[in-house]
Order: structure tokens, then sequence, then C-alpha cells
């Protein structure tokens, strides 16, 4: 590789709208002021050498190698660091030149190893490069003195190994670190030749605040950094770009490959999602694609108390849809149903609400999106007119305040949580609405300038009396209100908002915010510029969830912060695709597009082109699947990718409804929690193994890449047309390609997509189509699709879900940056290596009066159910509140969660749960623990009925 010939340059500065022109070896050459030296030679293709700079970094000027000379300039400037300017004459290449880069690098070569033919970096390193570049043919200077060549590797992390003795100290890892990720977990150690990379306070890498990001081994230019991937398997022979099946962030990255090997994911320069940088996930969690827990086997059983039988895929197939035909046969056509994944393609899901549209018959299809982001395709539909976010990630370097409610970015999304990072640092405000202090409140160099710590389930109120603050005291912009929204429905919205009961100090007492505190914040949101809301799962997942969304999207309207850079309504998605398993047709009442199924008009056109009779009536949603199961009459389930036995809440209610049915399809890369109830189990295929298409939280619909053969001999998207083909109804794609342009025939918003179009140009924000032919970055420029928009009252109303003194804590849950979902891709690789249980957080004073101390083991008892993790004792949640992931099934988060759920979607309200919480001797896979834990919750319950008696005598 040479490094010349890549466009790796010092960042230029920002850019006026002014010129300059210089002459840089005779050439003639116009920039932008503020460009710097070295970016004009590369506009004009004289390639300067370098090694401290790269283009994804400030500029820093310490190789010493992009020396240049400059008339009427004392001595040698680096290239990378000065500005041109107009008249400069600039001369890169001249004998002395030469000598001083000949002689920088021959110091850098006297301390480093000669083992280039075993170096792992052999043929992709740049110091190599840059050597034969300034000529370099031998060294004058032996190793008989100082010299750091027996420095100690660091192996400690588990993904990539620090030689010490590689380093040649150029900064460009610890200024990733700060720059591109904002951990600044790095730091140069000592002075002089003592000089040297220190994670921490000379702290391993697994010991230091180092979130394995990669920024730092992408940034090294030699060995120092490498990943053990590539020690092991050596250079990549091939490339392709693909894109991350983990979170909603969408990342692009070049799968670089060695025959049919993945040697490293590299995150892609020109992803439009990530612009170069990954998290430890997309980066490096990749193993599970080729673990040998993969089931590559179709397998049958009649019962589920039966051994699996592996068998092959015809007789999988036939087996599977002879079944549902029998099922239906028996207790008819509406007693079969599917599940589409959100970890799946687009093609993959619309194939599957396709199936059971038109081969069952029925409108019985749901998606895990329900579970997680059900409530923003309502509330932004009402409101807006658009069941999706507003804005490009890219979006949020022009906001200047910056509201984060229930999401934890760092954690969550981590890519864009450092973009995010980025633009705080640069001055932007940031509040926080969160009952826990998460890593975005505080952080290096970032720190929120409100946190409301908040009671769990008590959104509504706070939106609405910070709705109240702003309308109150003339905050919001009333010109952006009479053009753009409707007068009417804003005159019912205000005079609701500003009864005396949704103010600030009304509403304290119920939300646990002082008034004080919120009159700041929305002070802050209304008067800062523009203001940019992002959202989580602490938004949807309650009973109020819609009725949340549209508190935040009245307040984006009333403060004028929609349809323009660094502004909007922003839905921070969990997994990789759920805004597209929502846009393929996944719910029950919806076909593609979010067009309902009793639209004559739409319904006709998808009947023409499947060649069908589809019902108008809107089907089953999970919830409604499990209780139909326990009545007896929904007896067939196709599930797709998705683990609703771990993930969905009440686990009890879920194994019930599961253990009726007759019929159970699973299709998965493992034998999940739910393949346990399976009857069917249809080998499925990963990220790496399929083409297609992946739509991300910002809508960009992004590429995903085959790169190696299906492990099972079939994608995904074969299996389900095998399995429509079996069932009688004809499906005939051969390629992913063409269910794409079946898409987009008949979904107006995708009617410009196709594969060409993104081979060309990267990337597709939705809608893409006549009126916007290079697809939407920004929604709701000029006007809302809608038209007006719409404000509606958020009347705020107690969750059912009530503490006592039987249940005196709240649990609330969420994710952890290590792993992902329910855990079955990274739960798989060395991400364990961070985080290798589900652990309940408790505040110190909620656990002294328990007698619980750090790392005990406690039982959890809610309405629900019971079970038991080990305890952290932290100050990160309120006294009143816990909190725990859901990452392992050993852990049985979901066994406590109750089915309760938002008004409008059904939406479980996975962030309310009352429990108890007490001390267990230890953890037995035995029922011991559970009888020790009842005993002392009853006795603990009598103790407080005394109490409350003696307290009324």
């Amino acid at each position: 590789m040479n490094q010349l010939n890549d466009l790796d340059y010092g960042t230029p500065e920002k850019h006026s709208e002014q010129s300059v022109t210089l002459e840089i070896d005779g050439i003639s050459v116009q920039v932008p002021a503020g460009t710097s030296v070295m970016r004009a030679a590369v506009d004009a293709g004289i390639n300067v050498p370098k090694l401290c700079a790269t283009d994804s970094l400030e500029p820093f000027g310490s190789c010493r190698l992009c020396l240049v000379e400059i008339d009427g300039k004392r001595g040698y400037p680096a290239s990378c660091t000065t500005p041109c300017e107009a008249g400069m004459k600039v001369r890169t290449q001249t004998p002395k030149l030469a000598d001083i880069r000949r002689g920088v690098m021959e110091l850098y070569i006297s301390d480093h190893p000669l083992d280039c033919l075993t170096c792992p970096t052999n043929g992709n390193c740049e110091l190599q490069d840059m050597a034969g570049v300034v000529g370099l043919r031998e060294v004058r200077y032996g190793y008989e003195g100082d010299n750091h060549l027996k420095m100690k590797k660091d192996e400690s992390n588990p993904y990539f190994t620090y030689d010490p003795s590689k380093c040649i100290v150029c900064n460009r890892c610890v200024r990733a670190c700060e720059e591109t990720q904002g951990t600044f977990a790095l730091t140069i150690d000592g002075r002089g030749f003592e000089s040297r990379v220190s994670a921490g306070q000379l702290d391993s890498f697994m010991e230091s605040e180092c979130v394995s990001c990669g920024a730092c081994v992408q940034a090294c230019p030699t060995a120092t950094l490498t990943e053990k991937s590539v020690i092991m398997l050596g250079q990549a022979e091939h490339s392709a770009i693909t894109t991350c099946a983990y979170c909603g962030v969408g990342c692009s990255f070049k799968a670089e490959m060695k025959g049919n090997e993945v040697v490293r994911m590299v995150p892609h320069k020109d992803g439009q999602a990530n612009h170069g940088h990954s998290c430890v996930k997309g980066r490096f969690a990749w193993g599970y694609a080729t673990h040998k827990d993969r089931i590559t086997k179709p397998m049958i059983r009649s019962k589920i108390t039966d051994p699996w039988r592996e068998v092959s895929w015809d007789e999988a197939l036939t087996y599977a849809a002879s079944e549902f035909r029998r099922i239906q046969a028996k207790h008819g056509k509406d007693s079969i149903g599917g599940i589409t994944s959100s970890r799946c393609t687009n093609e993959e899901t619309y194939l599957v609400q396709k199936l059971v549209r038109a081969a069952f018959g029925n409108n019985n299809v749901d998606t895990c999106a329900r579970v997680c982001h059900s409530p923003t395709g309502y509330g932004l539909k009402q409101t807006l007119g658009e069941s999706a976010g507003t804005q490009t990630f890219d979006s949020v370097m022009k906001s200047d305040v910056i509201m984060i409610i229930g999401a934890n970015p760092a954690s969550a999304h981590p890519v864009f949580a450092s973009q995010m990072k980025r633009r705080l640092r640069q001055g932007a405000k940031l509040i926080v609405i969160d009952p826990r202090t998460t890593e975005m409140v505080k952080s290096p160099h970032v720190e929120a300038d409100y946190h409301l710590k908040l009671r769990p389930g008590t959104n509504v109120a706070l939106i609405t009396a910070m709705a109240h603050v702003i309308l109150s005291e003339g905050l919001h912009d009333e010109t952006f209100v009479a053009e753009r929204c409707d007068t009417q429905s804003f005159a019912d919205w205000k005079e609701f908002v500003l009864r005396a009961d949704n103010s600030p100090e009304a509403m304290a007492e119920i939300t646990g915010v002082s008034a004080e505190e919120c009159r700041g914040a929305a002070r802050l949101f209304a008067s800062s510029g523009n203001g940019a809301i992002y959202y989580g799962l602490g938004v949807t997942e309650h009973a109020q969830g819609s009725t949340m969304v549209i508190g935040i999207a009245n307040l984006a309207m009333a403060t004028g912060n929609v349809g323009r850079e660094g502004v909007g309504v922003n839905p921070l998605r969990g997994q990789n695709n759920v805004q597209g398993s929502c846009d393929m047709g996944s719910f029950p009442h919806e076909l593609p597009g979010y067009r309902h199924v009793s639209d004559t008009t739409v319904r006709t056109q998808f009947e023409q082109a499947w060649n069908v009779t589809l019902s108008p009536e809107p089907g089953l949603r999970i919830p409604n699947m499990f209780d139909a199961a326990l009545d007896g009459s929904f007896m067939g389930l196709y599930c797709e990718g998705e683990d609703i036995v771990q993930s969905d809440p009440n686990t009890q209610h879920v194994i019930a409804a599961m253990t009726a049915m007759e019929c159970i399809v699973v299709q998965d890369l493992f034998l999940n929690e739910t393949a346990k109830y399976a009857h069917v189990f249809l080998p499925g295929s990963s990220f790496l193994e399929k083409d297609g298409t992946f739509t991300n939280a910002e809508r960009r619909i992004s590429r995903v890449r085959k790169v190696m053969p299906a492990k099972a001999g079939k994608s995904d998207w074969e299996v389900t047309v095998a399995l429509a083909n079996a069932l009688g109804y004809p499906m005939d794609y051969q390629h992913p390609s063409e269910i794409m342009d079946e898409i987009a025939a008949l979904t107006p918003t995708f009617h410009g997509v196709s594969y060409a179009k993104l081979d060309q140009v990267g990337s597709l924000q939705w809608p893409c189509n006549d009126a916007a032919p290079e697809g939407t970055p920004i929604m709701h420029i000029g006007e809302f699709v809608r038209g007006k928009g719409k404000f509606i009252n958020t009347q705020y109303f107690a969750t059912s879900e009530k503490v006592t003194r039987k249940y005196p804590l709240i649990l609330t849950t969420g994710r952890i940056l290590s792993q992902y979902n329910v855990g079955a891709q990274t739960r798989r690789t060395e991400n364990v290596a961070w985080h290798s249980e589900d652990r309940l957080e408790i505040h110190p004073h909620d656990a002294e009066d328990r007698g619980i101390k750090e790392n005990d083991w406690v039982g959890i008892a809610s309405r629900a159910g019971e079970t038991v993790l080990r305890a952290t004792v932290t100050e990160k949640v309120q006294p009143g509140v816990v909190y725990t992931t859901f990452h392992f099934p050993e852990s049985g988060a979901n066994v406590i969660t109750t089915d309760n759920s938002d008004w409008a979607t059904n939406c479980p309200e996975y962030k309310v749960t009352a429990v108890q919480v007490m001390p267990v001797p230890a953890h037995e896979q035995s029922s011991a623990w559970q009888k020790d834990f009842n005993r002392v919750h009853e006795e603990q319950t009598r103790l407080l009925q005394e109490a409350d008696t003696l307290v009324t005598k």
C-alpha cells in the first residue's frame, strides 16, 4: 500500500468563503483561506511525506517529515500546520529538505525493530512507506545505546496488541482517542527519549478508560497497535463495503478478507453515518458469525420434549408448511402468524410480512420494533406526519443546545455519542433527562448543564411542565407556529399547558425535579438557538410512551426547532434495522410505507402486484398472539431472527403461550431461548452471509454485501422464499436487488431506491422519489409532511405499576456498551471480558437499609416474578430506583417485568416495574435461594405492616 496514493493529509482548518492563490513547486494553486499547505499541495497533485498527519485528525506537526521551504519565512515550517497565504511560494522538494527528511527518518528507524519480514503490518505500514519515499537506504546508528526495543507488550485487550517498541510517538493514537472518540484515555508519558503512549496512569489497556473503539488502532502508522486477528491471519487479500449489524447508527465498514475469512472490520472513511469511526462491537465483535454454536442444519421435532432431528432443507420446509396448513384447517385462517426481525435486512423483513399476508392469508405480523419504538411511529405520525426522525446525525454539529431524554448514546449508540460530544466540547449546551446518571451527564470534557433526574414513569409530567415555562414566559416561536402549525390545535394545547396543575411547581412532587431546575432547563432549550432533541427507550417503553413522543414533538414545534440543520426530533433506534422493519410493513395494521391495511386503494396495489386477495382487517400484535394462544385460537408462529422469550416482558406469560402452540418455526443463528419451544429450527445467516439493505435511525438506507457463503447454504431471504413456495404461494426472486425493486415500486418513500443507485452514491435517506431523487437528509423543510403541524394535549396519567410497601423500589432497564440486546451475538465474542453478567445497580442508601454490599447476590421480586442478580452499589441511580441490563438469559430480567404497555401501541412498559430487593445467601441453581428470599421478603412485609398499624393507631 502506498500511503501517498491515499488521500491522507492534514485536516484542513475551517475555511472561510475567501480564496487565496499561492505557488507550490511552480504550480499555481487556489484554495479556500485557512487551508493547510499540505492540503493545498495534495490539491495540486503534489504529495508531501508525512507520518503524524491524517485527514481524520486535526493537524499536529510533530513528525517533522512534512517540512517545506517558503520564501520569506525562516526555517522549515510543517506543511500540515501552516495555513496558506496569498502569494506564498512553497517548495516541497529540495536537496536540503531531502537531507532533513532522511535524517529524521533515520532517527525513527534507529529505535525501531528491524523485523519487517515478520511484522504484522508488513506491506501496510506507513513507516516503511515513508522510509522509501525519503530514500532512506541505511541507518548509521546502531542499537548499542539507549533504545526501546525490549519494552514489554500489552496484550491485555482481547482484540489488539500494544507494542511500545514500535511506537514513534506520533501522537496519532492519543489524538484519535481525544478528537474522534472523546474518551481521553491515552496520554504521552515521559519526556524526550523516554516518551511513550500510556493508557491512563500507566495502566494496561483493559484497566484504563479505553472503550476499545479501535480509533487508536486505525490511526497508528506502525505496528504499535495491531489487531490480533491481523497478527494471526496476516494481511487481507480483498475487501467489501458493508453495514454493521449492531445498533441503529448504521456504521459503514470495509470487511477485509482472506478468501472467505474475515481478517478485520475497518470503519469505512466514506461511511456517511460514521465517517470512519466505530465502536467495540462493530469494529471487533464479529466473531459470532463463525462461532461453534452456530446451527447450520435444519432440525425438526414433533414435541418440544423430543430431541432435535437434523433433516434436509426440503424436509424441514415441507414439514413446517404442512403443519401451518394443518393448523389453519383445524383452527381457521387466522390461527397462525409471523414475527419479523429488526436484525434482518429490509428485503428479508419485507418478504416475511408478504408471506404472512399473501401465503398465510391474514395480517398477523408484528416485530420487536413495536416493543421498543412503536410510540415513535404513532406520536410523530400524529403530530408531524411521518413516523421517523427528522435529521441526519451530522445535523448535531449545528446544534446549540442538545436535549437527551431517556437515552444513553455513550452505551447504546457510541459512534454518534462521539460526534455529539465533539459538538459539546465546541460549546453546545446539554440537558439530560434521565433517572440515572449516565455517561452523557458527565464524561471527560463534557458535563450536562442540567440533569433532570426524574422519577421513572413521570416523563409526560415533566415535558408538559417544561412547555408550561416556555409558553408562560413567552419563549415560544410565534412566527413558526403561525406559519407552520395548525393554530387551533396550538390554541387548545396552550390553554391546556398553562393550567396551574401543569406548572413546574405543581409537577415537582410528581417528577422529583425541582421547579427551579425544570424552569432553568426549559429556558435554556427555548432561548439558546438551534435546539435538538434525542430520545430513546426511556421515552417509548412506558405506559404513556406515545404521549411522551407527542410531548416532545409539541415542544420542538413550539420552539421552532424542526425543519433545518441543528434541530429536530430524533429517536435513537436500538437495533440495526428497527427503522427498516417498521418501514417494510411489519405491523399488523400497516402495509409497507405506513399505509393502513383498510385503505382500499393501497391494498389493491399490493393485491395486483402479489396476485392475491388481502385481508382489510388488522391482525394480531405479539401480546395478542400470546393471549390468543392461551385461548386456543392462535396455534402456529413463524419467528425470524427474534428471541421473544428473552426479550418480551413477563417471561412466564410468554412461555405459557409458547408452550400452548402446536407449531413454532424459529429461524436464527443459534438455539436461543425461544428455540426451546420450537418444533422446527431453520438456520439463519449473519450479515456477512447476505446481500440487502439496512435503514438506520436517520432513515439512511445502506447496502449490506455478502462476503462469505451462507454457512447453512441459504441466506435468510432464500429461506422465506422456499417456505412460501412450500406453502403453495409462489415467490421467485433471484437476488435481493429484485426484492428492493418491488419495494420501490410499491412504497412511495422508496420509489427512487435501487441497488445501482446505492452503489453509486453510498447511501440514501428516504423519502427518495421523484420529488427527492437524492433523498431527504432533513425532513419537514418548509412544511410538515402532514401539512400543518398538529399540537396534541399531553395529560399525565400515573402508571398503574405503583410502588407499595411490598414492592417499594422501581426497577428500570437499559444497555451497556460492550453488549447488544439479548446478547446472542456479543456473548459469543470477547466482549464478555468487559461485561460477563447482568448486574443490579442499587443506591448506597437502599443497599445499606437492606444489608446489601458490593457483589452480593440479591433476589429481586415483582408482581410478575422473581430472579437473582449480583449487586453493584452506586450513586448512578437515585434512592428508590434500581437498574439492570438484559443481555444474559440466565439473569431473567424480563421474568420480573410486567405486561403493562403503552395505551396506543402496546409497547411494553419495561422502564417501570415495582420490585423488592433483598440479599440472598448464595447464587445456586436450585430454588433454595428463592425459598430464602421469600422467607426474608415475607418477614419484612410483616414488619412493615405492623409498623403501618402502629402509625395508624
